[in-house]
């Protein structure tokens, strides 16, 4: 079988909260949650399970990146919500161009954050 990316648990403030968005605007699929998981999953199977950071570490979550590679019709859709909703978003990982898309490597990027802060970001064409 060789390595395949299987799930991650991302830290959240609202479990809900965080995975509707997912749901909302990168189209994740809701999936089973159990304990103290609210799920989605990925086109390509994987598991996206968002846990509820204890309150007393609040605002304290670290965040983290998460890239997402999608085609170019759900950039369209996705981007398209991002603005409906009044999500800010940048060309570029430090935040100097807000409201504005990249094109680098040849397709189209942006970058935002989700609801526990984590910085998401979205391309149509992979690095490699």
């Amino acid at each position: 079988m060789g390595i395949r990316f299987d799930h991650t648990i991302v830290a959240a403030r609202d479990r809900e909260a965080s995975s509707a968005f997912y749901v909302h605007v990168l189209e994740a699929a809701p999936a089973p949650s159990w304990g103290p998981f609210t799920n989605v999953t990925l086109d390509d199977g994987v598991l996206v399970q968002f846990a509820d950071l204890p309150r007393e570490a609040w605002p304290e979550i670290p965040p983290q990146h998460y890239a997402f590679l999608v085609d170019d019709a759900l950039f369209d859709r996705a981007y398209a919500r991002l603005v409906g909703d009044g999500v800010e978003h940048w060309a570029d990982p430090q935040r100097t161009r807000p409201g504005e898309v990249n094109h680098g490597h040849g397709g189209r990027g942006v970058y935002f954050l989700d609801p526990a802060g984590h910085y998401l970001e979205m391309i149509t064409r992979s690095y490699l």
